[in-house]
């Protein structure tokens, strides 16, 4: 019986196998990796309050090596991220500007913004100076309301202006207060009253608001008046009495520049439609 032979094969793998083996997979799972890392940075910078962002971007701006060797940005976080503290101060204003402007400067904007956007409407939006801030008014008129008679429910009218304060409010760091009144025509049910109305409908501004992009944590104040503060004194069922206010605080720094500057209180009060008391 012959034997039989024995055959060994021997398989070489390509140079070019042996280099592209799995090194790809290396390569995907760092850029996904990459583009994790960008998405969640693009969600941090929009979670940060404004006036916190602006700190951080004027730290790098204007940050030196020559006369700042030896800090660290995280020995300096605390500074940056500080909201009651002095570093607010440390920030140069010029860079702070676009952030935080003077009343007679907002003023000039949602003036500007009236004109060209709510020109249609203009003297359903009033705009007046009112305790240290610059208050914005949505007042009812005949057959154009800005919520339907007994509903907190803003009409697309109220939505529609409430957008374009929203616009220009959002990226400011100044405090917020939004108040709710009511005419003085009551209702039949105890149960319910303008007070609760009020309340309601400054609530419901304010979801409006929170939707345009506004930090809810610049909120200070969510009040209703009911009938309690009328705007037009000799008529309590006058429809103009039924008005929502935005008003945006100031501090005294910015008011005293305002002083300075010698610019006249009735120069900041921007009332397309003023409504005599």
């Amino acid at each position: 019986m012959k034997e039989q032979k024995i055959i060994i094969k021997k398989v070489r793998k390509m140079h070019e196998e042996e280099e592209h083996g799995g090194q790809w997979k290396v390569a995907y799972a760092d850029f996904v990796t990459a583009m994790m890392a960008f998405f969640m940075l693009l969600w941090l910078v929009t979670m940060i309050a404004p006036e916190k962002r602006a700190r951080v971007a004027a730290y790098f701006k204007y940050f030196t090596i020559y006369d700042k060797t030896g800090q660290s940005f995280m020995e300096k976080s605390s500074e940056i991220f500080d909201e009651a503290g002095e570093s607010a101060k440390k920030v140069p204003r010029e860079f702070l500007k676009e952030y935080n402007v003077t009343p007679a400067e907002f003023t000039q904007r949602i003036q500007t913004t009236i004109e060209s956007k709510l020109s249609d409407i203009k003297d359903q939006v009033l705009v007046d100076t009112y305790d240290g801030g610059v208050r914005i008014q949505l007042v009812d008129k005949e057959g154009k309301n800005m919520f339907d008679l007994g509903s907190s429910q803003p009409t697309p009218l109220a939505l529609r202006i409430l957008q374009a304060i929203g616009d220009n409010i959002r990226d400011m760091p100044n405090p917020v207060s939004i108040e709710g009144h009511t005419d003085s025509l009551a209702y039949q049910s105890s149960h319910y009253s303008n007070w609760d109305l009020s309340t309601e409908r400054a609530l419901a501004a304010r979801r409006a608001l929170e939707r345009t992009g506004l930090n809810s944590e610049r909120l200070v104040k969510i009040a209703g008046y009911a009938d309690t503060v009328p705007l037009i004194q000799g008529d309590r069922r006058d429809p103009r009495n039924r008005r929502i206010s935005i008003i945006l605080k100031f501090s005294k720094e910015d008011t005293q520049t305002q002083a300075m500057q010698g610019i006249p209180s009735s120069e900041l009060i921007a009332q397309p439609g003023k409504v005599l008391q």
